[in-house]
């Protein structure tokens, strides 16, 4: 480790909480340098949905490469975005009638919601972005102006302005009214909120400690919505791509989001690419009024296409995907009715759980230990409180089991 301590600088996190070098990888596991094998429920932090090197795709980017198919493309037209664009129409939008556009902001999560911030402010003339308490919506200065973690906001050393939280789903505890709030500061004119252009929510904050917001309130907040005349923004980067059960996070909910962004699972392999898409009455941009170098990654292009059709050209991926949900929901219930006593509870969907204790500190020593035992896991949540689930979509029953049990044990041994 020592090159990594010696000349890396300080800002590394994860490898801090798995001190070893990794070298090779494959569907749910990793392989360090001395052989050892580690189930990996952190999955790329859910830019891996279909695991390591998985083989459809890898054969996919190699016949690619090998037939020196364009790698840079800016946003030029080009064989492998037309490709991609054609089957995400096909596969996605149109089997679930969303009319969107397709935006290739640039290769990251962070990329997509500049994008959208950008966008809705330009269609509504307006400043104004509300965001909810725990969100995370990237690292760059105006997703960190509507994020919560006061952690990474710090990191900006300068104002993060425009920005004005809310509270997310059940925030206070159900004590008081979905969007009282929020709706009050609405209609009165010396509240000191400025008219909104947008909403920017998660359906489950996956940093923010795996908070699951209700269909019902999603609803509400879309209504509101369109009677405020406020752009509605889901950042599905991390719950989209099939990690919640649907393709998008919200089609459990019912609603059509204006604004959607993508990125993490989207390319599928784990290459950079992200996507802004939004409602064609939106599309306002000017050539190049938005871009970036690194937009036209197409091997990341290539590797997406291959995803859609291997695992979305049918339902199986999302009947898989909430069939392990409900094996992972069993292992955590056992867990929780084993550590009541130290106030035990869970939350999740489809594959995405988060696992929660009323000793805050418990969730980082569980990681510490699963580490140790050959699990990777990652905490969530504005104190790291929460032990974070996020296998991979592709993971076999079999596989899942050895990771529960492992979690079990882990939680046993840090009573």
């Amino acid at each position: 480790m020592a090159a990594f301590e010696n000349l890396e600088s300080e800002v590394r996190s994860y490898c801090r909480g798995w001190p070893t070098v990794f070298d090779h990888a494959r569907g749910a596991r990793l392989t360090d340098e001395d052989g050892r094998s580690y189930l990996d429920f952190f999955a790329g932090a859910g830019s891996l949905n279909y695991g390591h090197n998985n083989p459809v795709l890898k054969r996919a980017l190699i016949d690619y490469l090998e037939r020196d198919g364009v790698t840079h493309g800016l946003d030029m037209a080009t064989t492998a975005k037309r490709a991609f664009l054609e089957t995400f129409h096909d596969l996605v939008l149109r089997p679930r009638d969303l009319p969107y556009k397709v935006m290739f902001p640039g290769p990251t999560g962070t990329n997509a919601v500049e994008s959208a911030l950008k966008l809705a402010r330009k269609v509504k003339g307006r400043e104004s972005i509300v965001s909810f308490t725990n969100a995370f919506h990237g690292m760059s200065l105006g997703s960190l102006a509507v994020t919560g973690n006061a952690f990474k906001r710090a990191g900006a050393g300068v104002p993060l302005v425009h920005g004005t939280p809310m509270p997310f789903d059940n925030y206070l505890d159900g004590r008081v009214p979905d969007f009282l709030w929020f709706e009050r500061l609405l209609q009165d004119s010396g509240s000191g909120l400025n008219q909104p252009a947008a909403v920017i929510v998660e359906t489950v904050q996956g940093e923010g400690g795996i908070n699951v917001a209700r269909p019902e309130w999603l609803r509400a907040l879309r209504e509101l919505c369109d009677r405020r005349d406020m752009l509605l923004i889901v950042d599905d980067i991390q719950m989209g791509c099939g990690r919640t059960g649907g393709f998008f996070s919200f089609e459990e909910a019912g609603i059509t989001p204006d604004i959607v962004t993508l990125s993490k699972s989207i390319s599928g392999y784990g290459l950079p690419m992200s996507l802004c898409l939004f409602r064609p009455e939106l599309d306002v941009w000017g050539p190049g009024e938005h871009n970036g170098t690194f937009r036209g990654n197409n091997p990341a292009f290539v590797t997406a296409t291959a995803a859609l059709r291997a695992y979305w050209a049918d339902g199986g991926t999302q009947r898989q995907t909430l069939a392990r949900g409900e094996q992972v929901e069993q292992a955590l219930l056992t867990i929780c009715d084993e550590n009541s006593a130290d106030g035990a509870h869970y939350r999740g969907r489809g594959l995405v759980w988060g696992l929660e204790f009323a000793d805050k500190e418990r969730a980082t020593r569980i990681c510490r230990r699963a580490f140790e035992l050959g699990l990777l896991l990652e905490t969530s949540g504005p104190e790291s409180e929460v032990v974070k689930l996020l296998p991979p979509l592709t993971v076999t029953p079999e596989e899942l089991d050895e990771g529960l049990t492992t979690l079990a044990r882990a939680v046993r041994e840090t009573a």
